[in-house]
């Protein structure tokens, strides 16, 4: 299947903000290790949310070091969460994430 640069960058978006807020993987370490993404492109990819009015935040743990919490979407803006969860499979598919 041929897919735009600009399809999968837009789908992988959807995706990483879907696992946030679903609670499947809420940092950058669990999205590389759920996905088989690099590192740098989890984190391009959250950083890159901002531009769909995806509000994604990181959360500091309480005395926690070096960087430790979590990532929380804060708001969907005009995206729709539902249509992504009933299009997941395909989203997937399209990236070739298992």
């Amino acid at each position: 299947m041929d897919v735009s640069k600009t399809k999968s960058s837009f789908y992988r978006r959807l995706y990483v903000a879907y696992l946030i807020d679903s609670g499947q993987a809420s940092s950058v370490p669990a999205l590389t290790e759920l996905t088989g993404m690099p590192r740098r492109t989890a984190q391009d990819t959250i950083a890159a949310l901002a531009d769909l009015d995806i509000v994604c935040a990181f959360e500091q743990e309480d005395g926690a070091r070096n960087h430790a919490g979590q990532y929380r979407i804060r708001s969907w803006g005009a995206i729709d969460r539902q249509w992504i969860e009933a299009h997941l499979a395909s989203i997937k598919r399209v990236l070739g994430y298992p």
